[in-house]
């Protein structure tokens, strides 16, 4: 099942909630200062030692951690491309995103998983292809037997939530 919501992606009660990391794994802005404000130290920490261990995490690559404070149980972080007019795979590192986030969900038994609309803010890309991807990488995942139960795109702003649902409805 997959369900479109707009709303705080650190408020959601499922097993993992997607961050839209940058390659530091440190916090940034936009979602990914949201998780680590609201889920607390202990996000951070886990973070570093990823770093520590892996070095950066590459764009389309993902990561998990626990969720610290946030009602979710693990928090996967995945670093979405800078949009460059489609120039450098970015269609490809997108989907990549949303494909290895759910690999690393179903890998700890999670039946549930959040995604935030991941390199749509800063990122710069465009939205409405940025949803098309996004839906596409998990209806395609989700042919797969014994996957997740829900997934839900948890969406900050109206044009995203408006682009989700229709890229579903396609």
């Amino acid at each position: 099942m997959i369900e479109v919501i707009a709303g705080d992606i650190t408020k959601i009660n499922v097993d993992a909630i997607v961050n839209a990391a940058n390659s530091s794994l440190m916090g940034g802005g936009g979602v990914d200062g949201a998780i680590h404000r609201a889920g607390g130290p202990q996000i951070l920490e886990e973070c570093r030692k990823i770093v520590a261990r892996q070095g950066e995490c590459k764009t389309g690559e993902a990561v998990v951690t626990t969720a610290g404070r946030l009602p979710a149980k693990y928090v996967i972080h995945t670093v979405g491309p800078v949009w460059n007019n489609g120039r450098n795979q970015e269609a490809a590192q997108l989907y990549a995103c949303y494909h290895n986030s759910l690999e690393l969900a179903v890998a700890r038994h999670c039946r549930s998983i959040a995604f935030p609309n991941i390199s749509t803010g800063i990122y710069g890309y465009p939205k409405k292809e940025a949803a098309a991807i996004a839906v596409g990488a998990v209806q395609d995942f989700l042919t797969e037997p014994g996957t997740l139960e829900k997934v839900i795109f948890v969406c900050f702003d109206a044009e995203n939530e408006q682009w989700v649902k229709k890229a579903i409805e396609a």
